[in-house]
């Protein structure tokens, strides 16, 4: 009897010893499974020793690991190869279409100085809406490029986000002004954020650009005047609104821009933040779809993000987010 308890007893001890050695086994794997893992991630060379190229488990999984960094670093050197040429291309193509426009912009001018018939005098102005269409597009796919390709670099520092915002105001004053479109803004004069300044900018002259477009025009007019952070433009008979307010939250510095145009179907409004995306109700409006995506990409590349609220009829309230850190 005493023979078989000993036996069970050293059974028992063999297997919680055999036990404690995979546990071992498994904890050793686990950590060097996630070292090589971390060192790819970081772009380091995993390394090899004896142990790797045994035939075990580890050195089969080694093996693997090693194939994924080989295929990462060709995609790697294929991506950097890549992006060069596509910045060599860009820089080609703003540099052989900026002389050209130049020039076709120069002639019109001279055109305008000439005595033309009324037909001829209609055929001048559609001449240079579709110049001035063409530099746009031009200008904007060169920055679609750069940004997607990494070629611009989003570059974020203190700023005051209220001088930002007076600056993409002031310049949509006069188009808001042809509409007879009353701006507002919410914001106080001393708004410190760490951003990107210039395409933050950018992004949001995009967005009131958009809204001013999508708003009807009225009859009479609006003077033309600058526009300042907390005053209110509002014209007689005014068309429309569009409101502009900043409101730091927890995580997330929001600026809301809010209008009172046409409003975006639910089963578009996913689709506005893609390139080329127009609304179909609005094709006689100047533009080519690419704004409201530069906004996107200028907003994600900073760790922030866009989202929209609409109600067909009602008007739209475009969100633009930025990390307050």
């Amino acid at each position: 009897m005493s023979i078989i308890i000993i036996l069970a007893l050293g059974i028992t001890a063999f297997s919680l010893w055999k036990m404690h050695r995979l546990k071992q086994e498994v904890w050793r794997f686990a950590e060097k499974a996630e070292s090589s893992l971390d060192r790819l991630i970081s772009g380091k060379e995993i390394g090899t020793d004896e142990e790797d190229i045994q035939d075990t488990l580890w050195g089969k999984c080694k093996e693997k690991f090693s194939q994924a960094e080989r295929i990462w670093k060709r995609k790697d050197e294929a991506s950097l190869a890549e992006k060069k040429q596509m910045k060599e291309l860009i820089s080609d193509i703003s540099h052989q279409t900026r002389t050209p426009i130049a020039n076709m912009k120069l002639y019109l001018e001279f055109l305008q100085e000439e005595t033309l018939s009324e037909n001829g005098t209609g055929f001048l102005k559609n001449l240079e809406r579709q110049a001035d269409k063409l530099d746009f597009l031009l200008q904007s796919m060169v920055k679609m490029s750069r940004l997607e390709t990494g070629i611009i670099r989003i570059k974020t520092e203190p700023g005051n986000l209220y001088d930002t915002l007076t600056r993409s105001v002031t310049e949509i004053v006069p188009k808001a002004a042809k509409k007879q479109i009353q701006l507002s803004v919410d914001c106080p004069e001393d708004f410190p954020l760490r951003y990107d300044q210039k395409w933050t900018e950018e992004a949001i002259f995009n967005v009131l650009d958009n809204a001013v477009k999508y708003i009807i025009p009225a009859d009479s007019c609006l003077s033309h005047r600058n526009v300042e952070p907390g005053i209110s433009l509002e014209p007689v008979g005014s068309n429309g609104k569009i409101h502009i307010k900043v409101i730091r939250q927890e995580i997330f510095t929001k600026i809301g821009i809010s209008d009172t145009g046409k409003g975006i179907a639910p089963e578009r409004q996913a689709e506005i933040f893609t390139r080329f995306y127009r609304e179909p109700e609005v094709h006689e409006q100047s533009g080519v779809g690419i704004g409201l995506y530069l906004t996107r990409k200028i907003l994600e590349l900073q760790g922030g993000y866009i989202e929209v609220k609409s109600e067909t009829g009602k008007g739209s309230e475009f969100c633009l987010y930025l990390p307050n850190d």
